[in-house]
């Protein structure tokens, strides 16, 4: 098969033919593994780029390079072309247009692919040699992992919304706690992979392939749920296990909504080679598209960085900048948030200093407590809180009041403040408790309790007690015995108010974030041994961190033939249970440059009655639709999860149809023995 070399004169996108310095857009590009395994491509190249080799900058996904990603890739890639990079999408194998079968994320197989387009890149003749990636979630992840496995000609990289560590900070497990989002992003993914290949690309061989990788198909909650500890499967491609290893300069992005805030200032931290960051107020999206606004200039910051540590031009950004959240009124929606941009040289920060504050029965102080205090709750407490991932499905996702939830909690508070606190950075909780069973779990959340009444979500934190000594062993708790436990809470900068309260509250359940544990958990808390350290930058005359405006124009069209749509209905069945279901409508949308008509429903169902922690469950069906004329195909996936005190169990189910002739049927029916969890 050809390779990109062989398309450098390929005809400009038509909006592009008039358009002075419009990049070339190949597509496809087939890049050839050792295994004869062919991975497909598509490559925005300066128009000069024959005769002035530019370096590349990798984007490297299983979510489709003609559909999935192309809004967002003819704003990101397109840009990237015009400013002197070649910019390319390549599909992970077994998805979109390239051959193979995925196994898993971020498998071995997946890696190696990655170093092998790498070296791949650096020998087109139009590369300058020095390659660059960069990625948001999944491309964010694997940007990272392959900078820390080190091939030469990958000289830096900028990571988006992304782990270090697939195990404690990741869609799957929350301080050895099981997320129920490991369920649904699995669901996800089955949906996700098993769309077809395009017939405009593969020709008559599509049906075949597609029949095959059907067939191939992985429910990857099997594995995950096998591994509740953090064992080798987890350290594998965690690249906190290994800093050192990394030597491209790397821009660590994220933002307060996401779930994968913390990993920006572990990074900064934790690296040797050149690196920086940035922590805005938004979810899982790219900065410069981003909400809550404001976004930000973001590809110019990509430019500034590849320019220092691809081209050897200019200077790039040091240092970690953040926005600091200010006090809002709480809003499942907030299209915007009020804040400023601080800027830390270093990270950690000699400049913030710790603050403890005590647990009392009169809230949280400068004295310590006495006597006893109770954490006990209902299995409902958590239903105010965000998603763990907001953005990915629905804008609606973000935490609203959580004084109904703090209704249910052991809630302690400060006196109203005299003066502004900035919270910056994670906070540390230490904990003496008595437990009345072996096994179960505490969240702890931060909440600014507003002179209104209503009660803002700052941050949380929670802890698996069976994992106090390492999440790498499961210890029993002996009910009655005291045990010590300490807990980090996820990285925030938030700016209380004067007159605002900070809240801690407790619990030992967090539903539908948390799985539950097998048996309702009362603690009994130990004031005098136990306390909350809180990181707090001091007030300071500084100049804002500036950006420029927001790159959000796409050099493609699309036409949307039926609107997004989102509903959440919370309800109370007969018996008590509580069901929450959200239901998410992702539109569908003709993709111009392609012809690929793409849509999907999305239903998501969470049960459980107040006081029985084992009847939890929770469900998800996926309608994915796929065409472009004639050639129509639509997958449907289900699963489902429940539990009882010693396993959980699964049951999914996959079809796929071709003009809606059923070609294939998948079903999975399977147990796993609770560990600790």
């Amino acid at each position: 098969m050809a390779d990109a070399d062989s398309h450098i004169a390929s005809k400009r996108a038509s909006d592009d033919e008039a358009t002075e310095n419009a990049p070339v857009i190949l597509d496809p590009v087939w890049i050839e593994m050792r295994d004869g395994t062919h991975l497909a491509a598509r490559i925005w190249l300066p128009a000069d780029a024959a005769t002035r080799p530019v370096p590349a900058v990798l984007e490297y996904l299983p979510y489709r390079r003609r559909d999935g990603t192309l809004a967002r890739d003819e704003i990101t890639h397109a840009w990237l072309a015009r400013h002197g990079y070649a910019g390319v999408r390549v599909d992970i194998r077994g998805n979109g247009d390239s051959d193979g079968f995925m196994e898993d994320e971020y498998s071995e197989a997946e890696l190696d692919d990655g170093l092998q387009v790498i070296e791949w890149l650096a020998r087109q003749s139009w590369c300058s040699g020095t390659v660059g990636m960069i990625g948001i979630s999944w491309g964010g992840f694997n940007g990272l992992q392959l900078a820390q496995l080190a091939p030469p000609a990958l000289k830096a990289a900028v990571t988006i919304c992304f782990s270090d560590d697939r195990y404690g900070d990741d869609i799957h497990y929350m301080g050895g706690c099981l997320l129920s989002e490991n369920m649904l992003w699995s669901q996800q993914m089955l949906a996700y992979s098993s769309r077809p290949p395009d017939p405009a690309i593969m020709g008559e061989n599509w049906r075949e392939i597609w029949r095959a990788r059907l067939e191939r198909q992985p429910l990857l909650i099997e594995t995950w749920l096998r591994h509740q500890r953090r064992d080798e499967y987890w350290r594998r491609a965690s690249v906190c296990e290994d800093y050192g290893a990394v030597k491209a300069a790397i821009l660590a992005v994220g933002g307060w909504a996401d779930a994968y805030s913390n990993a920006v200032p572990r990074v900064v931290a934790g690296l040797s080679a050149p690196v920086a960051g940035i922590n805005g107020p938004w979810a899982h999206k790219f900065p410069n598209t981003a909400w809550p606004e404001p976004a930000i200039g973001f590809l110019a910051e990509v430019k500034a960085w590849f320019d220092c540590h691809l081209k050897g031009e200019g200077e790039a950004a040091q240092g970690y900048r953040m926005y600091m959240l200010d006090s809002e009124p709480p809003a499942r929606r907030m299209p915007e948030r009020m804040g400023r941009w601080i800027s830390e040289r270093e990270w950690p920060s000699p400049r913030i200093a710790t603050r403890r504050l005590h647990l009392s029965e009169a809230g949280l102080g400068e004295t310590p407590g006495a006597g006893t205090l109770t954490i006990a709750n209902p299995q409902t407490v958590g239903i105010m809180g965000q998603r763990f991932c907001p953005g990915m499905r629905s804008l609606d996702e973000l935490a609203g009041d959580q004084s109904a939830d703090d209704a249910q909690c052991l809630t302690l508070d400060t006196e109203a403040l005299t003066q502004p606190w900035e919270i910056t950075g994670a906070a540390r909780l230490r904990l003496r408790l008595t437990p009345d069973q072996a096994s179960g779990f505490v969240v702890a959340r931060l909440g600014d309790v507003r002179p209104d009444g209503s009660v803002a979500f700052i941050t949380l934190g929670a802890l698996n007690l069976t994992h106090r000594g390492g999440h790498d062993r499961v210890e029993p708790m002996q009910p009655g015995a005291p045990i010590e436990v300490e807990l980090a809470l996820n990285d925030i900068a938030y700016r209380l108010p004067a007159g605002h309260r900070l809240r801690l509250s407790l619990s030992t359940a967090y539903w539908p974030m948390l799985w539950p544990s097998a048996a309702p958990l009362t603690l009994a808390l130990d004031p005098a041994g136990s306390h909350l350290d809180l990181p707090l930058r001091p007030a300071m005359a500084e100049d804002e961190p500036a950006f420029g405006p927001p790159e959000q124009t796409r050099e493609g069209t699309a036409e949307q033939l039926r609107p997004e749509g989102f509903e959440r209905i919370e309800e109370v069945l007969d018996d008590g249970t509580h069901r929450l279901t959200l239901k998410t409508d992702g539109g569908l949308t003709r993709q111009d440059s392609t012809g690929i008509e793409s849509g999907k429903l999305i239903t998501e169902t969470w049960e459980i009655h107040p006081d029985d922690p084992l009847s939890a469950r929770n469900a998800a069906h996926w309608s994915f639709t796929i065409g472009r004329g004639d050639w129509q195909t639509r997958t449907e996936t289900r699963s489902e999860m429940t539990c009882d005190a010693t396993h959980f169990h699964i049951r999914a189910n996959l079809e796929a149809y071709e003009n809606e002739a059923l070609i294939c049927r998948r079903e999975w029916d399977f147990s796993v023995p609770r560990d600790g969890v």
